[in-house]
C-alpha cells in the first residue's frame, strides 16, 4: 500500500469512526494494491487510490468516495438508513459529497453546495444521533 494512499485512507476512516454506526474490518491483500473493507455481514469492497501526480486533495476525495460507497452499502445491509456522512442541514435527507474546494478536500451539502467541513475533520456524532443510528438492543 502506497504511503499517500495510506495517509488518505487514515483521514477518511477518522470521519467514518466519528459518524458511522457500522465500522469496517480493514484488510490488506497481497494481490490487491489497496485495502478491502469488510462489513459485519462479511461482504467486502476494495478501496484504492493511486496518486498519479494529482494533488493530495484529489486523492483524498477519491478515497472518500469509495469509503462512502462502502458505508452506504454496509448501513443498508444492517437495516439502517443508508446515509453517510449525514448532512447537518438536511438530516436524513442525503449524505454529504466529497469534493475539492479551494484546493482542500471537503464534505459539501449537495443541495446547497456549501462546505460542511474538511474530510477527516467531521465531529463525533452527538449522543442523540448515535442512539438513532444504533441497532435496537434485543430484549429477552
Amino acid at each position: 500500500m502506497g504511503e499517500e494512499f495510506a495517509g488518505a485512507l487514515s483521514v477518511v476512516l477518522r470521519d467514518l469512526r466519528a459518524q458511522c454506526s457500522v465500522q469496517p474490518e480493514v484488510r490488506e491483500d497481497e494481490e490487491y494494491p489497496g485495502v478491502i473493507l469488510y462489513a459485519p455481514d462479511g461482504s467486502g469492497q476494495g478501496v484504492y487510490g493511486e496518486p498519479d501526480g494529482r494533488p493530495a486533495a484529489a486523492l483524498l476525495v477519491a478515497v472518500a468516495d469509495q469509503v462512502q460507497d462502502w458505508a452506504v452499502e454496509a448501513l443498508w445491509g444492517q437495516g439502517e438508513p443508508a446515509v453517510w456522512p449525514h448532512c447537518p442541514a438536511h438530516p436524513g435527507g442525503h449524505p454529504l459529497t466529497a469534493t475539492v474546494v479551494g484546493g482542500a478536500a471537503v464534505w459539501v451539502c449537495p443541495a446547497s453546495g456549501r462546505p460542511v467541513g474538511h474530510i477527516g475533520g467531521l465531529p463525533p456524532a452527538d449522543v442523540a444521533d448515535v442512539a438513532d443510528l444504533a441497532p435496537t438492543p434485543r430484549t429477552r
